[in-house]
């Protein structure tokens, strides 16, 4: 996004390397559409308020390079070239998000390759854990402690697994009729918890909008609290739920890797979705039906540029979510470190160091990365702001890590859990593309800043440019776009996938007739070692 939009606005508005730009006024607009006069900074002003900016993303920030409102250039002429900038930030937002797409497709191809040569049966599990699976390069003592701890806890693990299955198997039908009620009941109450947390990231929103708006909280801490409203309520459910949800799942009488996949589908639905509310609630008051937006199609009074308020909304939950780690790292685990080391306490003992999680580490870079997907078209700068989040928040996970965690007590399968992140993070970068796709194709335009003001919506930058395309060209784009070319194209598509699907199960039938080959061979060894031995003592 810097190299396409940023770099040729910034070279373009500063006449660098002889470059100029060209600014259409929109035409056939009500003049109450294009009136933006960003909350900057006059006269004498405290330094907290650039504090307050730097947080919130409004003032100084709210017209610089960051957000949407500053890229109103229509084209940028280099030297003898026009570059049409409208559509080069549009198409920017779908290459990046196509190679994400094609990126995770192909680690999750890799990763399911994996999960499937490590399916195997119970019996040849067992064997490869007890005969294999020791590492005879581990020299350290801790490491062959951890690894030692590592295989009994997957032993124990399958165990339980093999338990349960007996005991399912074993179930009477009044005990089936219980479990059944009893996972019916809690259901009913994750339910109850999924819609509290929405409903108040929804009310939080709209309370937030409208204080903000209404400008009445000029005190510095009132201010900054009413504008992360949406942001702390959010942070609060992501802690909250999955606690909740732990504490259920153990009344649901599932095998323990079950437990911990349903548990963490639950805790990234509700991440994802509390983004996903938290914009339409957003949405909900930019496209109104009432006359507020009857002139420009949105609800220009409160969002004269509803691109750059949306942006500052995903810059306020990136900042957030970078303080609460660094919060919670410095001022919980490095404390509670202090006290298991120097107190004899035995409260504080029984607590002990915090335990590694690393699916919930893996979560929250998932939550962020969701963030910066969606974003990257209102704040074009963020994925700098969020590639130097990270940055620092590696390195302080990194001297956390080895000096404030303890190994966790259930280590997850390495095998299956990396397909299972991939998964989860397909679905963040699919929820991203719902809410751009609505941005892009139906919510019009901002008509008082951003590259697309003079356009209905963003999409109408597409047909527009291709309109000035040579006839034939025009014609061949006009038929790849047509339903006479979609429908066998789809056709194809679905043949494709049928036959693959075929290859898929006859390579599996293959698969599994290599096996039974394998153990007919290993049993006619046993039967001929018998047989030899059975020889030996005749002779």
């Amino acid at each position: 996004m810097f190299g396409f939009v940023t770099f040729p606005t910034v070279i373009s508005k500063y006449g660098i390397f002889n470059s100029s730009f060209a600014k259409i006024s929109p035409k056939n607009t009500d003049s109450l559409c294009t009136v933006y006069t960003p909350s900057g900074n006059k006269g004498l002003v405290y330094f907290y308020t650039y504090l307050k900016d730097l947080l919130t993303g409004t003032g100084f920030l709210e017209t610089t390079s960051l957000f949407y409102g500053y890229y109103t250039i229509d084209a940028a002429l280099l030297s003898d070239m026009k570059y049409n900038l409208p559509l080069a930030y549009l198409l920017t937002t779908f290459a990046y998000l196509a190679l994400s797409l094609v990126w995770i497709i192909k680690r999750s191809v890799s990763g399911f390759k994996q999960s499937l040569v490590h399916d195997e049966d119970q019996f040849q599990s067992y064997c490869n854990k007890v005969f294999a699976g020791w590492d005879f390069c581990i020299t350290d003592l801790n490491a062959a402690r951890l690894k030692h701890r590592s295989l009994q806890y997957e032993l124990q693990t399958d165990l339980e697994e093999e338990r349960i299955k007996r005991k399912i198997a074993d179930r009477t039908m009044k005990e089936k009729l219980r479990i059944y009620s009893l996972r019916i009941f809690l259901n009913i109450i994750v339910l109850a918890v999924l819609l509290g947390c929405f409903y108040s990231i929804y009310k939080a929103t709209a309370f937030s909008q409208e204080q903000s708006n209404n400008g009445s909280n000029t005190d510095f801490q009132t201010n900054l609290l009413v504008q992360y409203l949406p942001s702390m309520v959010i942070t609060l459910a992501n802690f909250v739920a999955p606690q909740i949800f732990s504490i259920l799942i153990r009344f649901e009488d599932y095998s323990p890797a079950f437990e911990i996949k349903l548990t963490l589908l639950r805790c990234v639905f509700v991440r994802l979705a509390n983004i996903g509310v938290l914009l339409f609630s957003l949405w909900s008051q930019i496209h109104c039906d009432n006359d507020n937006c009857k002139a420009c199609g949105y609800n220009y009074e409160l969002y004269p540029c509803w691109e750059s308020a949306v942006g500052q909304e995903m810059y306020k939950l990136l900042i957030f979510d970078f303080m609460i780690i660094l919060a919670v790292t410095l001022f919980m685990d490095f404390p509670r470190m202090l006290l298991v080391t120097h107190c004899s306490w035995k409260p504080v003992q029984w607590c002990g160091l915090q335990e590694f999680g690393i699916s919930d580490n893996v979560l929250e870079i998932i939550y962020g990365q969701t963030i910066c997907w969606i974003g990257t078209f209102f704040s074009p700068l963020l994925p700098a702001i969020a590639t130097i989040k990270y940055f620092i928040i590696f390195y302080v996970k990194k001297v956390s890590l080895i000096h404030t965690c303890k190994p966790p007590g259930r280590p997850i399968r390495a095998s299956s859990s990396n397909f299972f992140f991939l998964v989860v993070l397909l679905i963040g970068l699919v929820l991203a593309f719902i809410p751009l796709g609505i941005s892009i194709a139906h919510i019009p335009s901002s008509k008082a800043c951003g590259p697309f003001r003079n356009f209905n919506t963003s999409w109408a930058v597409v047909p527009h440019t291709i309109l000035g395309f040579p006839t034939g060209l025009r014609m061949v784009l006009n038929g790849i776009a047509s339903e006479a070319f979609a429908v066998p194209f789809f056709m194809v598509v679905c043949l494709i996938m049928f036959y693959f699907i075929a290859l898929a199960g006859a390579h599996k039938r293959v698969v599994e007739q290599l096996r039974e080959q394998l153990v007919m061979e290993s049993r006619d060894k046993l039967f001929l070692i018998r047989k030899i031995t059975e020889a030996q003592k005749c002779t």
